[in-house]
């Protein structure tokens, strides 16, 4: 698997494009491998406040269920409707079209934490 430089990554397989005070964040190729074919997804509703590490919804599979967990602190600005009614949209392309949330970063919010493709890349690998 091959994951975009102009991405952020986090140790629970989120990503996070980054532009200006808007992050854009979805599951990594690695995370929807793992779960399989995804059969739902439970988005946060517009204007919800998340702090770093808080669940934010859920991904569930035909394996498995798991949290969502907010990379950033921030607004909830938009939650992805085509992946809400087409879940499999993650399957089919987890780092581009099947984004899940738009966040408004809070103030101040620190990006030090996200690991950039070449770092993601060695701990998933670690993983094994």
């Amino acid at each position: 698997m091959s994951y975009p430089n102009t991405l952020k990554y986090t140790k629970d397989h989120e990503w996070a494009k980054i532009e200006g005070k808007i992050a854009t964040i979805g599951i990594t190729d690695h995370a929807q491998s793992a779960l399989g074919d995804v059969v739902f997804v439970e988005l946060p509703a517009a204007g919800r406040t998340l702090k770093h590490g808080e669940t934010f919804g859920v991904v569930e599979s035909i394996k498995a269920v798991s949290d969502l967990y907010a990379p950033l602190d921030g607004k909830v600005l938009e939650a992805n409707a085509a992946v809400s009614a087409d879940p499999s949209l993650i399957n089919r392309n987890a780092h581009d079209e099947a984004w899940l949330i738009k966040l408004e970063m809070a103030d101040g919010t620190s990006t030090a934490e996200l690991m950039d493709a070449e770092a993601y890349t060695k701990y998933v690998q670690s993983l094994k």
